[in-house]
Protein backbone atom coordinates (compact mmCIF):
# COMPACT_ATOMS: atom_id res chain seq x y z
CA UNK A 1 0.00 0.00 0.00
CA UNK A 2 1.48 3.36 -1.05
CA UNK A 3 1.97 5.98 1.66
CA UNK A 4 -0.53 8.44 0.20
CA UNK A 5 -3.21 5.77 0.12
CA UNK A 6 -3.16 5.82 3.91
CA UNK A 7 -4.70 9.31 3.78
CA UNK A 8 -8.04 7.60 3.11
CA UNK A 9 -7.91 6.12 6.61
CA UNK A 10 -9.47 8.10 9.48
CA UNK A 11 -6.34 8.12 11.64
CA UNK A 12 -4.33 9.86 8.89
CA UNK A 13 -7.05 11.92 7.21
CA UNK A 14 -6.13 15.15 9.06
CA UNK A 15 -2.42 14.94 8.18
CA UNK A 16 -1.07 16.97 5.28
CA UNK A 17 0.08 14.61 2.48
CA UNK A 18 3.61 15.98 2.52
CA UNK A 19 4.02 15.00 6.18
CA UNK A 20 2.63 11.47 5.93
CA UNK A 21 5.83 9.59 4.91
CA UNK A 22 7.68 11.06 7.89
CA UNK A 23 4.82 10.16 10.23
CA UNK A 24 4.76 6.57 9.00
CA UNK A 25 8.53 6.25 9.42
CA UNK A 26 8.52 7.73 12.92
CA UNK A 27 5.68 5.43 14.01
CA UNK A 28 7.49 2.44 12.47
CA UNK A 29 4.39 1.50 10.43
CA UNK A 30 4.29 -2.19 9.55
CA UNK A 31 1.71 -4.27 7.68
CA UNK A 32 0.79 -7.89 8.31
CA UNK A 33 -1.69 -10.26 6.66
CA UNK A 34 -3.84 -12.72 8.59
CA UNK A 35 -6.05 -15.59 7.51
CA UNK A 36 -9.57 -16.08 8.86
CA UNK A 37 -9.83 -17.02 12.57
CA UNK A 38 -6.17 -16.16 13.22
CA UNK A 39 -5.49 -14.35 16.50
CA UNK A 40 -4.17 -10.89 15.63
CA UNK A 41 -3.60 -9.78 19.23
CA UNK A 42 -3.87 -12.21 22.14
CA UNK A 43 -5.08 -11.80 25.71
CA UNK A 44 -2.12 -11.24 28.03
CA UNK A 45 0.00 -9.53 25.38
CA UNK A 46 1.83 -6.35 26.34
CA UNK A 47 2.41 -4.12 23.35
CA UNK A 48 3.13 -0.52 22.50
CA UNK A 49 1.73 -1.05 19.02
CA UNK A 50 -1.77 -0.03 17.99
CA UNK A 51 -3.48 -1.96 15.21
CA UNK A 52 -5.65 -0.63 12.38
CA UNK A 53 -7.65 -2.64 9.87
CA UNK A 54 -6.61 -1.96 6.27
CA UNK A 55 -8.59 -4.78 4.67
CA UNK A 56 -11.20 -7.25 5.95
CA UNK A 57 -12.42 -7.14 9.54
CA UNK A 58 -11.60 -8.36 13.04
CA UNK A 59 -13.65 -9.24 16.09
CA UNK A 60 -12.80 -8.11 19.60
CA UNK A 61 -13.74 -10.92 21.95
CA UNK A 62 -13.05 -12.55 25.28
CA UNK A 63 -13.15 -16.18 26.39
CA UNK A 64 -14.04 -17.13 29.97
CA UNK A 65 -12.61 -20.12 31.83
CA UNK A 66 -15.41 -22.33 30.50
CA UNK A 67 -14.64 -21.44 26.89
CA UNK A 68 -17.69 -19.19 26.43
CA UNK A 69 -17.05 -16.40 23.93
CA UNK A 70 -18.13 -12.83 24.57
CA UNK A 71 -18.06 -10.66 21.47
CA UNK A 72 -17.28 -7.05 22.38
CA UNK A 73 -17.21 -5.49 18.92
CA UNK A 74 -16.28 -5.67 15.27
CA UNK A 75 -13.41 -3.74 13.70
CA UNK A 76 -13.70 -2.90 9.99
CA UNK A 77 -11.53 -0.99 7.50
CA UNK A 78 -10.02 2.12 9.03
CA UNK A 79 -10.94 1.18 12.61
CA UNK A 80 -8.33 0.82 15.34
CA UNK A 81 -7.75 -1.56 18.23
CA UNK A 82 -5.34 -1.88 21.14
CA UNK A 83 -4.79 1.87 21.25
CA UNK A 84 -5.62 2.23 24.95
CA UNK A 85 -3.02 -0.34 25.97
CA UNK A 86 -0.47 1.10 23.56
CA UNK A 87 -1.06 4.71 24.61
CA UNK A 88 -1.34 4.78 28.38
CA UNK A 89 -0.23 1.51 29.92
CA UNK A 90 1.83 -1.64 29.76
CA UNK A 91 -1.07 -3.63 31.15
CA UNK A 92 -1.75 -6.97 29.44
CA UNK A 93 -4.51 -7.11 26.85
CA UNK A 94 -7.81 -8.25 28.36
CA UNK A 95 -9.34 -9.32 25.04
CA UNK A 96 -8.43 -11.25 21.90
CA UNK A 97 -8.50 -9.60 18.49
CA UNK A 98 -9.28 -12.26 15.87
CA UNK A 99 -9.42 -12.07 12.07
CA UNK A 100 -13.08 -12.31 11.11
CA UNK A 101 -12.01 -12.94 7.51
CA UNK A 102 -8.71 -12.65 5.60
CA UNK A 103 -7.43 -9.24 6.61
CA UNK A 104 -4.50 -6.84 6.51
CA UNK A 105 -3.47 -4.96 9.65
CA UNK A 106 -1.28 -1.86 9.97
CA UNK A 107 0.65 -1.56 13.23
CA UNK A 108 1.85 1.76 14.61
CA UNK A 109 4.38 2.06 17.43
CA UNK A 110 3.08 4.58 19.99
CA UNK A 111 6.01 4.21 22.41
CA UNK A 112 7.06 7.87 22.14
CA UNK A 113 3.70 9.40 21.26
CA UNK A 114 3.80 11.74 24.28
CA UNK A 115 7.47 12.66 24.08
CA UNK A 116 8.37 16.38 23.78
CA UNK A 117 10.47 15.69 20.69
CA UNK A 118 7.60 14.04 18.84
CA UNK A 119 5.16 16.79 19.79
CA UNK A 120 7.21 19.24 17.71
CA UNK A 121 6.58 17.30 14.50
CA UNK A 122 4.21 19.20 12.12
CA UNK A 123 1.94 16.15 11.73
CA UNK A 124 1.67 15.44 15.46
CA UNK A 125 -1.40 17.56 16.39
CA UNK A 126 -3.45 16.13 13.53
CA UNK A 127 -2.56 12.56 14.48
CA UNK A 128 -3.38 13.12 18.15
CA UNK A 129 -6.75 14.65 17.27
CA UNK A 130 -7.62 11.66 15.11
CA UNK A 131 -6.56 9.17 17.81
CA UNK A 132 -8.67 10.99 20.39
CA UNK A 133 -11.71 11.02 18.11
CA UNK A 134 -11.40 7.34 17.16
CA UNK A 135 -10.81 6.29 20.75
CA UNK A 136 -13.90 8.23 21.88
CA UNK A 137 -15.90 6.58 19.10
CA UNK A 138 -14.82 3.15 20.33
CA UNK A 139 -15.79 4.02 23.90
CA UNK A 140 -19.25 4.95 22.62
CA UNK A 141 -19.54 1.58 20.90
CA UNK A 142 -18.59 -0.20 24.12
CA UNK A 143 -21.26 1.80 25.96
CA UNK A 144 -23.82 0.69 23.39
CA UNK A 145 -22.78 -2.91 23.96
CA UNK A 146 -23.50 -2.56 27.67
CA UNK A 147 -26.94 -1.09 26.86
CA UNK A 148 -27.75 -4.05 24.61
CA UNK A 149 -26.83 -6.64 27.24
CA UNK A 150 -28.64 -4.88 30.09
CA UNK A 151 -32.19 -6.17 29.34
CA UNK A 152 -32.89 -9.53 31.00
CA UNK A 153 -34.71 -11.08 28.04
CA UNK A 154 -33.41 -12.02 24.61
CA UNK A 155 -36.19 -10.00 23.00
CA UNK A 156 -35.24 -6.96 25.05
CA UNK A 157 -31.61 -7.25 23.95
CA UNK A 158 -32.63 -7.67 20.31
CA UNK A 159 -34.91 -4.65 20.42
CA UNK A 160 -32.17 -2.54 22.00
CA UNK A 161 -29.74 -3.61 19.28
CA UNK A 162 -32.29 -3.01 16.51
CA UNK A 163 -32.98 0.45 17.94
CA UNK A 164 -29.33 1.38 17.46
CA UNK A 165 -29.31 -0.04 13.95
CA UNK A 166 -32.33 2.05 12.93
CA UNK A 167 -30.76 5.21 14.40
CA UNK A 168 -27.47 4.57 12.61
CA UNK A 169 -29.43 3.94 9.41
CA UNK A 170 -31.14 7.31 9.49
CA UNK A 171 -34.29 6.03 11.17
CA UNK A 172 -35.01 3.45 8.48
CA UNK A 173 -36.54 0.21 9.72
CA UNK A 174 -34.74 -1.90 7.09
CA UNK A 175 -31.05 -2.52 7.60
CA UNK A 176 -28.17 -4.99 7.32
CA UNK A 177 -26.22 -5.86 10.44
CA UNK A 178 -22.46 -6.60 10.29
CA UNK A 179 -22.76 -9.79 12.37
CA UNK A 180 -23.75 -13.33 11.45
CA UNK A 181 -26.12 -15.24 13.72
CA UNK A 182 -23.43 -16.73 15.97
CA UNK A 183 -21.69 -13.38 16.30
CA UNK A 184 -24.96 -11.67 17.16
CA UNK A 185 -25.60 -14.26 19.86
CA UNK A 186 -22.09 -13.78 21.25
CA UNK A 187 -22.47 -9.99 21.09
CA UNK A 188 -25.76 -10.09 23.02
CA UNK A 189 -24.42 -12.78 25.38
CA UNK A 190 -27.18 -15.29 24.66
CA UNK A 191 -27.41 -18.83 23.33
CA UNK A 192 -27.53 -19.02 19.54
CA UNK A 193 -30.42 -21.51 19.42
CA UNK A 194 -32.43 -19.40 21.85
CA UNK A 195 -31.68 -16.29 19.79
CA UNK A 196 -32.82 -17.96 16.57
CA UNK A 197 -35.99 -19.21 18.27
CA UNK A 198 -36.79 -15.71 19.53
CA UNK A 199 -36.24 -14.17 16.09
CA UNK A 200 -38.60 -16.73 14.55
CA UNK A 201 -41.17 -15.99 17.25
CA UNK A 202 -40.93 -12.26 16.58
CA UNK A 203 -41.32 -12.94 12.86
CA UNK A 204 -44.40 -15.11 13.48
CA UNK A 205 -45.87 -12.33 15.62
CA UNK A 206 -45.49 -9.93 12.70
CA UNK A 207 -42.79 -7.78 14.30
CA UNK A 208 -40.12 -8.26 11.65
CA UNK A 209 -38.86 -10.18 8.65
CA UNK A 210 -35.28 -11.28 8.10
CA UNK A 211 -32.98 -13.19 5.83
CA UNK A 212 -29.45 -13.86 7.08
CA UNK A 213 -28.19 -10.44 8.26
CA UNK A 214 -30.90 -8.37 6.51
CA UNK A 215 -33.75 -7.22 8.79
CA UNK A 216 -36.95 -5.26 8.27
CA UNK A 217 -39.06 -4.13 11.20
CA UNK A 218 -42.78 -3.88 10.60
CA UNK A 219 -44.68 -0.85 11.97
CA UNK A 220 -45.74 -3.08 14.87
CA UNK A 221 -42.15 -4.10 15.53
CA UNK A 222 -40.85 -0.53 15.24
CA UNK A 223 -43.47 0.60 17.75
CA UNK A 224 -41.98 -1.80 20.27
CA UNK A 225 -38.48 -0.35 20.14
CA UNK A 226 -37.22 1.16 23.39
CA UNK A 227 -37.63 4.92 23.71
CA UNK A 228 -34.01 5.44 24.77
CA UNK A 229 -30.73 3.61 24.61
Amino acid sequence: MEALEYLELPVFSRIHPSYLPAALKTLDARQADFSKNTVVLRTGTRSRRMGMVLKGSVTIQRLDYLGNRWLMGLGRRGEIFGETYALISQEPMMVDVVANEPCTILYLDLTHIFSPQLSREPWYPALLQSLLFLSAQKNLELSLHSFHTFPKTIRGRLLSYFKTQTLQNGGKATFDIPLNRQQLADYLSVDRSALSAELCKMRDEGLLTFRKNHFSLTPLGAAGLPEEE
